[in-house]
């Protein structure tokens, strides 16, 4: 099992900036796959972005392309999501989430092994 912690919501204006973060804890960070979700109120949870275990091979959802971009670094056991001009209908939980093994990870995400707590993400228009 792996314990995942996000970090780094807050509230922003549109067109700003944040960067989240998701601490993990174990020995299969880097063997693992991660991810990005979120949940706007009122709707189900969406898929974001995955990054493969070594950092190499990143996939978005066609929503965020273009102003997320999602990395790891393996040796602090965590994973970010840059997050640039932020619009209002970015406005939601954003949750980690992990899949154990090397396996090909560049697809929309339906499940997972492990998943964070999440992070409020709010941006004013």
């Amino acid at each position: 099992q792996v314990q995942l912690v996000e970090s780094g919501g807050g509230l922003v204006q549109a067109g700003g900036s944040l960067r989240l973060s998701c601490a993990a804890s174990g020995r299969t960070f880097d063997n693992s796959a991660m991810a990005w979700f979120r949940q706007a109120p009122g709707k189900e949870r969406e898929f974001v972005a995955t990054i493969n275990w070594s950092g190499t091979v990143a996939y978005y959802a066609n929503s965020v392309k273009g102003r997320f971009t999602i990395s790891r670094d393996n040796a602090k056991n965590t994973m970010y999501l840059q997050i640039t001009n932020l619009r209002p209908e970015d406005t939601a939980v954003y949750y980690c989430a992990v899949k154990i093994g090397r396996s090909t990870s560049n697809y929309i995400w339906t499940r997972a092994d492990d998943w964070g707590q999440g992070t409020q993400v709010t941006v004013s228009s």
